[in-house]
């Protein structure tokens, strides 16, 4: 999948996630989350790194971290979690031909 791909289902999933990944796109964000709080890229953590940007995101790919967390087929740039479904299974997922 595109990187364009995957800051849409990063949205999408933040924004309008489907029912049958709700709980599913939730758990993983909240564990995602805490890891990328605790990383030095981080930008409220990084060390005399200034932005105008108010949102939480990583200064290595430069994702804002709410989305990116709920992308279940993306993965840190620095390998600190990885995927949790490839591209093709959350489609299915979705669009209700895998359950």
């Amino acid at each position: 999948m595109s990187k364009i791909g995957q800051i849409f289902e990063g949205w999408k999933n933040h924004l309008l996630p489907a029912d049958s990944l709700k709980e599913k796109i939730d758990e993983v964000s909240e564990e995602r989350l805490a890891i990328c709080r605790a990383c030095p890229l981080h930008s409220s953590n990084k060390e005399g790194y200034k932005s105008m940007r108010k949102d939480e995101h990583c200064t290595e790919c430069g994702c804002s971290l709410l989305p990116k967390t709920k992308c279940l087929s993306c993965e840190c740039p620095v390998d600190k979690w990885g995927p949790e479904l490839t591209a093709e299974q959350e489609k299915e997922i979705q669009d209700g031909t895998r359950l």
